[in-house]
């Protein structure tokens, strides 16, 4: 039988194992008492299956209330398990939203536990070949772009709202000649009155046009499109009729469901924005890490995985940023290749200071480094900005520090003294 492993982190104040057994039940076959037509072989067939329970240290305070085991006078010390549950994928079928249901659901919500946290999701191959895989990925866009044997470089429209579409388009033209690769609206930019998207795209793509025509350099715009779905699909639309390549979508509030129809309907690179990710991930004992939220999304057809950055601006320890920008470039499945990677893509409080720690988190050129303030900000330019990254990306590969590098690389030199400057 063909399983979907979801592993836990839970805290309880009775025992683990019958807790886990619990969470089984209640999200396959089963209920708090046997019902008529719960049959031995329909339980043989469709109930999930326990498969470890692993004790951690107690604690002696709950992490969350709850209503029920005060109502019964439970109290600690409160017991912590790490356990995995396999369910049939069988259950299930090709159905994204149920296997979000599956896998979450009603556990959160058991008064059993003062904790609850999913932390990884594995599908085996057959199961995952049932949905889309990326129409790009890490390769894919390393030949749509022609851009080969280093990180992607690019940067985000900055103010982040309010500029109008002449603004924005002239911008993107300037950051072309800077030399960017990849330039991306803000989250919180999709279809604004000062720059609505039926007249920012053409205008925008006008400039990536004449830009291409002149050098035969290509440069990825990713237009915010984050909307209703079929508003999401007019949109792509209109941006494939312009001749651009990418479309940006903020994961959570658009939805699983509304990201596969987009998937399907579009050819275009989806990058995913996770805006809203520390909601469901920050707390240790609530919510969802990031290993169950990148399977979930990468099975609706992601290209691109936003990971946060090293030393960045955001809560993140630069170890669970690593963690899963090694997630994005590895399959989903065992026995895949290429097509099932994702790229992953570093950013907020990015800089050249910070391109060393992010090289040796990847441990390869296979990812996408975007720095706003790292590039616009810079005392001599977008375009030094720009030279600075790379100039740091140099450093890297050669196996030298960047102020060695920076002795004889002017961009670098003063990335090193104004960004460092600020701590």
């Amino acid at each position: 039988m063909d399983l979907i492993e979801a592993r836990y982190l839970i805290e309880t104040p009775m025992d683990p194992a019958k807790i886990a057994a619990i969470m089984a039940g209640e999200q396959s076959s089963g209920t708090f008492v046997r019902v008529a037509g719960e049959t031995d072989e329909l339980r043989e067939r469709c109930s999930a299956r326990v498969l470890e329970v692993r004790e951690l240290t107690p604690v002696n305070h709950p992490s969350l209330h709850s209503a029920y085991l005060t109502e019964r006078g439970i109290t600690g010390p409160y017991r912590r398990a790490e356990i995995r549950i396999g369910f049939p994928t069988g259950n299930i079928g090709k159905n994204l939203a149920t296997l979000a249901a599956t896998v979450s659901g009603n556990l959160y919500d058991l008064g059993e536990i003062t904790g609850l946290k999913l932390i990884d999701v594995t599908v085996p191959k057959a199961y995952r070949d049932l949905y889309d895989y990326p129409v790009a990925g890490t390769k894919g866009t390393r030949d749509r772009m022609d851009v080969h044997c280093r990180p992607f470089f690019g940067t985000i429209i900055k103010p982040n709202v309010g500029l109008r579409s002449d603004d924005i388009a002239r911008l993107v033209g300037q950051l072309c000649e800077a030399g960017v690769d990849f330039i991306k609206d803000d989250e919180v930019c999709a279809n604004p009155a000062s720059a609505p998207l039926a007249e920012r795209i053409p205008a925008v793509m006008d400039q990536v046009r004449r830009y291409r025509d002149r050098t035969g350099r290509d440069v990825m715009i990713a237009f915010n499109i984050t909307d209703e779905t079929d508003a999401m699909r007019h949109h792509a639309d209109l941006i494939e009729k312009e001749g651009g390549s990418c479309a940006m979508v903020s994961m959570n509030w658009t939805g699983l469901s509304a990201l596969q129809t987009l998937r399907k309907s579009t050819g275009l690179v989806l990058h995913g924005h996770r805006n809203g990710f520390g909601a469901l991930s920050r707390h240790p004992m609530i919510g969802m890490a990031y290993p169950a939220y990148q399977t979930l999304y990468r099975l609706a057809g992601m290209d691109h995985m936003h990971v946060h950055g090293m030393g960045g601006k955001f809560c993140d320890e630069d170890s669970e940023v690593e963690a899963s920008a090694q997630l994005c470039g590895k399959p989903l499945a065992a026995g895949n290749g290429d097509e099932d990677r994702v790229l992953p893509v570093f950013s907020s409080g990015q800089w050249a200071g910070t391109v060393p720690a992010t090289c040796k988190a990847v441990g390869s050129a296979d990812f996408m480094f975007l720095a706003g303030g790292g590039i616009l900000a810079h005392p001599s330019g977008p375009a030094a900005g720009i030279t600075s990254l790379r100039q740091a990306w140099e450093a890297c590969e050669a196996g030298v520090s960047l102020e060695q590098h920076a002795k004889t690389n002017p961009a670098l030199s003063e990335a090193l003294a104004f960004y460092g400057a600020r701590g």
